[in-house]
């Protein structure tokens, strides 16, 4: 199996949308967990992952010459909202887990990225 990050972006409109009232929040709260569920089930979740804030900093540059600016990305009107890690066979299966994933009801994305085998990288633990 491959792993495969899955970044979900949202515009702030269509997220407060999401969450507007108590009720839609746990509406979608619920059919996010049943999602999560299904792919843990199938064999397919690797990490949970986890939500992430709005903001941020943007670090670019080396560290003499650095330019940090807010972040993440002003100039674009989607940012990355949260991710998860996932097994999956190759992308095209990648690709049908994140047409299932609730934030593509709206307006939301989901950016599949293959994760790069790199083992001199990893852990040996």
């Amino acid at each position: 199996m491959n792993e495969f990050v899955l970044l979900f972006r949202i515009n702030e409109a269509d997220q407060r949308a999401a969450m507007g009232t108590p009720e839609q929040a746990q509406r979608s709260m619920e059919l996010w967990l049943a999602w999560i569920r299904e792919l843990e089930a199938g064999g397919h979740l690797k990490s949970r992952g986890e939500p992430l804030e709005r903001g941020g900093k943007v670090v670019r540059g080396p560290r003499a010459k650095a330019m940090i600016t807010d972040g993440p990305y002003a100039e674009t009107k989607d940012v990355v909202a949260g991710f998860l890690v996932i097994r999956a066979r190759d992308e095209d299966e990648a690709v049908e887990i994140a047409l299932r994933c609730p934030i593509v009801t709206g307006d939301g994305v989901v950016e599949v990225r293959p994760v790069m085998a790199a083992p001199m990288l990893r852990d040996p633990s």
